[in-house]
């Protein structure tokens, strides 16, 4: 979608109502929240309690870290501090509930960026680390989405220039073999943890130091998922330039991420796996099939096509990623899945910072039906367990105790953000979805209302036989019957009804004026209204 901005306006709604609120520790998550913050009821007690816990996880792990004043959304757990790998998009997620602490998870990393454009990888109790450089959802797209979609003029300015250096640092050092493609020097630069696709590798550059790597034959790295972390803030810097009225470098950076794309597919990519794996220096395929492949479709690197073979081959696939509770970090057919699982393990547990990414890429390769599967799947393992652990069993969804401590973020984040993706409304570009499952547990009695960037509300207000959508109180629409997304231009008007239900589903549109519309909806089937 072309978004044109008025650059006056951006900057005039800026920081207006973002104060630098702290929070202190063990704070109540109701006396966190805005006034017009999202708010969910549901008489499924079940749910209830695991989403008020949620929430009081995330407010708890609000908090300030060393160098920057204003509090920040920590990783929580065992991770005192927020990492540029995911905490800005952990924030960005969060952001209805606290939209200052969502510029603050930004701001942060441009605040304490070196002179040569190195961002830290991340911000810690004990320490501001540079030795790895830890990506993985782009700091550059999730900028540019927080920018965009709060009209935060000066975010967008200080954004484009520190994502567009940090680009400029990353092709110094981290492509010494001159092909295009972003090198890995450690462990810690993908952030896969306890991996087998790392073993043997040191987990961080020497002296820590990230422009440098040790002496083994073997490093650096081609790898698939830093390489696309940059196809994807590329493309959030053409549209960041392009917003600003900078066209000609607007099209600089579409053209360097359409050549990312292309080396990432032609050199880093195996068919006859279906799977992208990491070439290291003695041009040696890493066979280990690993999370790298959602990372590579979270960026939206390959096509329709290509994800189809993926899909089917990989990442659906009940033998490989597609688990009781999707989607394990290591296939679970290949040789190097670790078990027993072992604490903080990208060896083959289902990771919740997997599952907090997973709607980056579902929805856009045309997959609602099957994320229904594995948000429930989520949403159920979570109310088993309550303690918002880092990672569980994918056959099992236990989740890891010992090492792994609770109250950890992603998960905490995953409870929350999949609810208003199962029964809810989410707000995007020039678009609202209604998500409704009127026969959904979550759904029983359920009353949601979320804040509209720009000014008003959405809500949905369930009974026994179906939902009423509102838009600040003034009815746009009553969906019956089975589960069904309803899409809807901003000032309500209905465009698209989709399939989220893994079975086909009969339902009923109703709208004031015009006589009830029923469909027969099957999975993934997009209808135009």
């Amino acid at each position: 979608m072309n978004h044109t901005f008025s650059r006056r306006a951006l900057l005039a709604a800026g920081v207006a109502g973002l104060a630098s609120l702290s929070l202190p520790r063990g704070v109540r998550a109701s006396d966190a929240q805005r006034a017009d913050a999202p708010r969910f009821t549901t008489a499924d007690t079940g749910w209830q309690t695991a989403y008020d816990k949620a929430l009081e996880v995330l407010a708890g792990n609000v908090q300030v870290m060393p160098y920057v004043t204003r509090p920040v959304l920590i990783e929580g757990s065992v991770y005192r501090g927020i990492w540029q790998e995911c905490g800005p998009h952990e924030a960005l997620v969060y952001r209805k509930f606290r939209p200052d602490v969502a510029r603050n998870s930004h701001l942060t990393f441009f605040e304490l960026q070196r002179a040569d454009g190195q961002l830290p990888a991340n911000n810690k109790v004990v320490e501001t680390g540079f030795g790895q450089i830890q990506m993985v959802v782009p700091i550059a797209a999730t900028a540019w989405e927080l920018a965009r979609d709060t009209g935060d003029g000066e975010l967008l300015e200080v954004a484009y220039r520190a994502c567009g250096a940090w680009d400029g640092w990353l092709m110094r050092y981290r492509n010494t073999r001159g092909t295009g493609l972003v090198e890995g020097f450690c462990t810690y630069d993908t952030g896969h943890d306890n991996s087998p696709r790392w073993a043997g590798m040191p987990n961080q550059c020497p002296n820590k130091d990230a422009r440098r790597h040790h002496d083994l034959p073997s490093l650096p790295r081609l790898c698939p998922d830093l390489s696309a972390t940059i196809f994807g803030a590329r493309r959030a810097l053409a549209e960041m330039a392009r917003a600003l009225g900078r066209n000609a470098d607007a099209d600089r950076w579409a053209e360097q991420a359409e050549v990312i794309r292309n080396l990432i597919l032609s050199k880093l990519y195996v068919a006859e796996d279906a799977a992208f794996y990491d070439l290291d220096a003695e041009d040696k395929f890493i066979r280990v099939r690993s999370d790298v492949i959602s990372r590579v479709c979270g960026e939206h690197v390959v096509d329709q096509a290509l994800f189809d073979t993926l899909w089917t081959r990989q990442l659906h696939n009940p033998n490989a990623f597609w688990g009781k509770y999707p989607l394990s970090s290591i296939a679970m057919d290949d040789p190097s899945f670790v078990r027993p699982i072992p604490a903080n393990s990208w060896g083959g547990a289902s990771q919740g910072l997997t599952a907090l990414r997973a709607p980056r890429w579902m929805d856009h390769y045309g997959r609602a039906a099957e994320f229904t599967e594995m948000m429930d799947r989520w949403c159920e393992a979570i109310q088993t367990d309550l303690t918002f652990r880092q990672q569980m069993d994918p056959e099992t969804g236990v989740f890891t105790h010992g090492e792994d401590h609770p109250n950890y973020s992603p998960t905490a984040l995953v409870m929350v953000d999949y609810t208003w993706r199962l029964i809810g409304v989410v707000e995007e570009p020039g678009e609202l979805s209604w998500n409704i499952r009127p026969g959904h547990k979550a759904a029983r009695g359920a009353r949601l209302s979320m804040p509209l960037d720009g000014g008003g509300s959405a809500s949905v207000a369930y009974d026994g036989k179906g939902a009423d959508l509102a838009l600040s109180g003034k009815p746009v629409a009553r969906v019956e019957g089975g589960a069904a997304r309803l899409i809807t231009r901003k000032d309500g008007t209905p465009t698209f009804l989709l399939g989220i239900s893994p079975q086909a589903q009969r339902v009923t549109l109703r709208q004031a004026g015009r006589a009830p519309r029923h469909f027969n909806l099957k999975p993934n089937q997009r209808l135009v209204l």
